[in-house]
């Protein structure tokens, strides 16, 4: 898997070309191609490319009340779930998706990111 951090005129350049949106985005995942099961087994499993808005992370993390740190595992693991042929189209499959998220997000030490902070 490649990450590249982009800066907001290039994310919003990617996200108008390859989804048809015309703004940045915070994180974009690109699925490698399909590899013939030899050449897989011989290199490993290429997952893809992630390409990440670190001005659009920043943004939603102070906007969200959220530490910048936890905001960006969030959206690695996000991107990176999307790699491994999660969606969230569906809302069968958005609560999978979800729920995939809390589980890493958890094991590495981060608070549910989906959990609404309370008023101040």
């Amino acid at each position: 898997m490649a990450l590249r951090v982009v800066g907001v005129t290039e994310s919003r350049r990617l996200n108008q070309r390859f989804r048809g949106q015309n703004k940045p985005t915070n994180v974009l995942s690109f699925p490698a191609p399909a590899q013939p099961p030899a050449a897989a087994r011989a290199a490993g499993r290429a997952l893809g490319d992630l390409v990440i808005c670190a001005a659009i992370l920043k943004r939603e993390s102070r906007e969200q009340g959220k530490a910048l740190r936890a905001h960006w595992a969030h959206l690695v693991i996000h991107g990176t779930l999307h790699l491994a042929g999660y969606d969230h189209i569906q809302d069968d499959d958005a609560r999978r998706m979800e729920r995939r998220e809390v589980t890493v997000l958890r094991d590495l030490g981060f608070p549910n990111p989906y959990r609404q902070r309370a008023p101040s």
